[in-house]
């Protein structure tokens, strides 16, 4: 097991304070508890596999990414969480300072990899490539989440090039946990609801 390290959650920058045990797991939701059970305890980083998860807005996508990098760290792993809108914008600066090896070794180094909001837009050739590169580089070495609202089956229409859309998924999903999340509520407006309760049991009307 890798050794413990207080600062490693501050260095993930996770994109949400979150945790495993805060994770809802009301009868709205799709969330299997059985299966986020055996997940938070990383032993699919171990595996050096990777984990697909999908769902609309609201849907918990991010919370429950960032839950699982809250663990892998509290477990000894490094962990780097990235929304692929701005690592896309950090690959392309990394281009124009003659840094991309550099850059691309460093990212390469993570033992879980979080990249969240997968599909907002359509990948340039370009964008393409680079995404192609990452997958490469931690194919069966080491572990990545994908969090996105396109379900997997539709990767395809998000790459111009078929090759390189293949190629992606090749490196990706034959060696994932899937979870495709649903929500008859959407997950903001839980946790707002929540917020609000602990408001009032805290500040009851006189």
């Amino acid at each position: 097991m890798p050794m413990k390290d207080e600062n490693m959650v501050g260095n993930a920058s996770l994109g949400l304070n979150a945790s495993i045990e805060d994770i809802d797991y009301t009868t709205e939701r799709t969330i299997d508890k059985k299966t986020i059970k055996i997940l938070s305890t990383c032993s699919f980083i171990e595996q050096k596999l990777n984990l697909v998860i999908s769902g609309k807005t609201g849907s918990g996508k991010t919370y429950l990414a960032c839950a699982l990098g809250n663990a892998a760290c509290r477990h000894g792993y490094s962990v780097k969480y990235f929304r692929i809108p701005e690592l896309l914008l950090e690959i392309q600066e990394a281009k124009n300072q003659n840094r991309y090896s550099k850059f691309m070794t460093s990212l390469q180094n993570i033992k879980l990899l979080i990249l969240d909001d997968l599909g907002l837009k359509s990948y340039t050739l370009e964008e393409s490539r680079d995404i192609l590169e990452i997958a490469e580089d931690r194919y069966n070495r080491v572990s990545t989440i994908l969090s996105g609202q396109i379900p997997q089956g539709k990767w395809y229409d998000l790459f111009p090039d078929p090759t390189i859309a293949d190629a992606i998924m090749d490196r990706v999903i034959h060696n994932s946990y899937i979870l495709a999340l649903d929500s008859q509520k959407s997950m903001r407006e839980v946790m707002a609801e929540k917020t609000l309760k602990n408001l009032e049991k805290n500040n009851p009307l006189e």
